[in-house]
């Protein structure tokens, strides 16, 4: 991550973590249990980068605390690595239906979590990179009049995931054509991919 990465550690026993994480560089902020979590989750939605999630807690465990993050709009794209403290295949496996990005069983070496925690940020970057790449802003040199009937259906189809063949036996016409057509909506747009041309057709309703 870029900066020192925040994390939350919820843990009813978060002593070893709370000392050992700081002294790699991460900033630390500890809940004892679940509904804890979600307080400080809730008054500090976007201070942290990643959440250590110990399984086995008081009031409310790590499964139930993954739920009502992962349902929250406020947190729920925050990564957790769930901590356990056994290795059950079919929790795990339903652990990470719910949400979970990882997870490490007790005992663990510290240099195993910390490879863990790298990796997990490291992907969360890269996904908010490419993100970044795909967002688009509407320019005020857009003329979204300048489209012509069959470039705005053509783009229509492209929004609803259509390729390039799809669309010529849609309209009926050559494979080629269609790739006219994207390259003069690409142009009149001012995007440089499919993408970033839907994105931009939704901005402006023109394209649901």
């Amino acid at each position: 991550m870029d900066g020192i990465a925040s994390i939350l550690v919820v843990d009813d026993n978060p002593k070893f973590l709370s000392d050992a994480l700081p002294m790699y560089g991460y900033n630390v902020k500890v809940a004892k249990d679940g509904l804890e979590a979600l307080k400080i989750l809730d008054q500090e939605s976007g201070s942290f980068d990643l959440i250590l999630l110990d399984v086995m807690m008081p009031n409310m465990d790590g499964w139930d605390t993954l739920k009502a993050i992962r349902s929250n709009k406020k947190i729920k794209y925050i990564p957790v690595i769930m901590i356990t403290a056994v290795s059950e295949d079919q929790k795990v496996v339903s652990g990470l239906k719910i949400g979970a990005d990882d997870y490490i069983v007790k005992p663990f070496i510290l240099p195993n979590l910390l490879a863990r925690i790298e990796a997990v940020l490291r992907r969360c970057r890269w996904q908010n990179e490419s993100a970044k790449k795909d967002s688009v802003t509407l320019n005020k040199d857009v003329n979204i009049d300048a489209l012509t009937p069959k470039e705005k259906e053509v783009l229509e189809l492209v929004a609803k995931g259509a390729s390039n063949q799809q669309i010529a036996d849609k309209l009926c016409v050559r494979d080629v054509t269609v790739k006219t057509h994207l390259n003069s909506i690409f142009k009149k747009l001012k995007v440089t991919n499919r993408t970033q041309a839907v994105l931009l057709a939704m901005q402006i309703n023109l394209v649901k």
